[in-house]
């Protein structure tokens, strides 16, 4: 049985007692609740991402002024899942002075024209973000030592267009062989292509072609990709290495992605410098936009019928009659052989992907 005060109690105890009146007790920690609510950060600058270092990002700010200068920053938490990538151009906050011991905070992102990026091979749908806001793109192979992949270079050319990204060839090492046989594999592309000698490297007719642009160089490890950064930009500094005789293969120095400025006689340009590697894995394109880089097949095969798959069963496929009745020519059929095998792997993943739910 429970004890209740007198009437009269209850009457002078709770007089105009209201609810919405109850105070809480102040917050032991003194610190706020927390909230959703995120600041619009108005008074942010855009600066340009140069690189990332363990966390770190090298923003670039009052590009092409007299204040120009390169700051370090960290990203803001509400970024913790956002890819933050070299070429980015970031809304930042905080202390940009760029004086020693500052450092800044990147809270977005502006919308980006281009996006370049790679996966660990076909079947792998875990993209990795490799550069953003480029617009061109430097294939840079070796001649021999290591010898050239056509095969990677059709993969470098399906990321570049898919990403609406312009592609330009270089060739290094033509003194230690003949590149032209190489080369007929990409007769008919709307390809720019540069050969260079250890000796004679065209840096002019290269740099000429950086000007106005944001370029991102590719290839394969121990081309000499550093080797012709270093040339146009003489202080990079990018480590170079070499090919291992017994493997054949390049040793990687190139660890981390960077952006440097192109001094040239008519202007400025962006070089962006990425690791060599030995794979470009496309799981993250669209099968649908492959046949779309292979810009002279596209042509004929405007005349397969309605949901070909271009592979070497499917019934009625131009590509393949035109093929058999000799219209193309032996870069056509190398290349037509590079798309099948390219389509091939996504059929078979899509085939693998349909296996296993219905096994389930």
């Amino acid at each position: 049985m429970s004890w209740l005060p007198p009437d009269d109690d209850l009457e002078d105890g709770f007089e105009g007692f209201d609810e919405n009146s109850f105070r809480t007790r102040p917050n032991p920690k003194a610190n706020r609740p927390r909230t959703k609510r995120r600041p619009a950060h108005d008074d942010a600058q855009i600066g340009r991402v140069l690189g990332v270092d363990r966390g770190r990002y090298s923003v670039m700010m009052d590009e092409h002024t007299a204040d120009e200068r390169a700051i370090t920053t960290t990203r803001a938490r509400e970024l913790r899942r956002t890819p933050i990538v070299t070429g980015d151009q970031a809304r930042v906050v905080g202390d940009v002075s760029g004086a020693e011991g500052t450092l800044a905070r990147i809270v977005g992102i502006v919308e980006r024209t281009s996006l370049l990026r790679r996966s660990a091979d076909d079947t792998d749908l875990v993209e990795r973000v490799i550069v953003a806001n480029a617009d061109q793109m430097l294939i840079v192979v070796a001649a021999a030592d290591p010898e050239p992949r056509a095969r990677l270079v059709d993969r470098y050319l399906v990321a570049a267009l898919d990403a609406g990204i312009r592609p330009l060839l270089v060739v290094t090492k033509t003194d230690l062989a003949d590149p032209t046989a190489f080369l007929s594999h990409f007769d008919g592309l709307d390809l720019r292509v540069f050969t260079s000698a250890n000796d004679q490297m065209p840096l002019d007719e290269i740099g000429a072609a950086l000007i106005g642009h944001s370029t991102v160089f590719v290839g394969h490890s121990g081309v000499g990709k550093s080797t012709l950064v270093n040339a146009l930009v003489p202080s990079a500094q990018r480590a170079t290495g070499h090919v291992n005789q017994v493997t054949g293969r390049g040793r990687h120095t190139s660890s981390s992605t960077v952006s440097l400025r192109y001094e040239g006689v008519g202007g400025t340009g962006w070089v962006i410098d990425t690791p060599g590697v030995r794979s470009f894995g496309l799981g993250h394109v669209d099968p649908a936009n492959i046949l779309a880089s292979f810009t002279e097949l596209a042509g004929i095969a405007e005349n397969c019928p309605r949901g070909c798959t271009h592979l070497t069963d499917a019934p009625d496929c131009a590509l393949i009659e035109a093929a058999a009745e000799g219209r193309l020519n032996d870069a056509e059929r190398s290349r037509l052989d590079s798309l099948q095998r390219m389509l091939q792997t996504f059929a078979d993943k899509a085939d693998a992907s349909t296996g296993s739910s219905s096994g389930r």
